[in-house]
């Protein structure tokens, strides 16, 4: 019975509900779109960096750069669903995004507030697009890049957090900056591989 059991278990978690009633594709478009930005380095290091890089810079920029983020990452969530774009070097671009980001964050660039949000808003442009080109086929697009919208919100809370968090430690200037190389690394092997 117990052997039975290792099979069974498995086999029950990795399914996926029943939606035996129609009309259910929002709920599916939140939650593929909730789950998203967990799904690859790219987005997770990416969205924690510029929370990081918002914390460096403090002031404003801890909200406008989170916000650029997000808006720049729905407009191309749009352009990708709709097909601008498509066939561009997507992948290329959010890999430089991300070594771009983490470079900052390791060299403690003090950015101009106004050019580290247009650097964010491009780098998010890239990702949005891949969110929007990546859309579910039963999944509703609203409610998909709500979803994605609020995760990676999240993500940018997390980074911001941890630059805080770091900050009142004593420990920002070398911490950060060992978590901006990280990223950049990531950012790195992402270009060459």
């Amino acid at each position: 019975m117990k052997r039975k059991l290792w099979f069974v278990v498995p086999a029950l978690l990795a399914s996926s509900t029943a939606m035996a009633h129609g009309g259910h594709d929002h709920v599916h478009g939140l939650i593929a779109g909730l789950a998203h930005p967990f799904g690859g380095v790219d987005h997770l290091v990416a969205m924690v960096g510029v929370g990081l890089l918002a914390g460096i810079l403090g002031g404003a920029a801890r909200w406008q750069l989170p916000l650029a983020f997000v808006a720049a990452m729905a407009l191309g969530a749009v352009a990708g669903l709709v097909g601008i774009g498509n066939g561009a070097p997507i992948e290329q671009a959010i890999a430089l995004g991300v070594l771009t980001l983490g470079l900052a964050v390791a060299f403690a660039a003090r950015l101009r507030p106004a050019l580290a949000t247009v650097l964010v808003a491009a780098c998010a442009i890239f990702h949005g697009h891949a969110h929007g080109a990546e859309l579910p086929s039963q999944a509703d697009a609203l409610t998909y890049i709500a979803g994605f919208a609020a995760s990676t919100a999240l993500l940018h809370l997390a980074g911001l957090g941890l630059a805080l968090l770091l900050h009142t430690r004593r420990v920002a200037a070398s911490a950060v900056r060992v978590a901006g190389g990280a990223i950049a690394l990531a950012g790195l092997v992402m270009v060459v591989v």
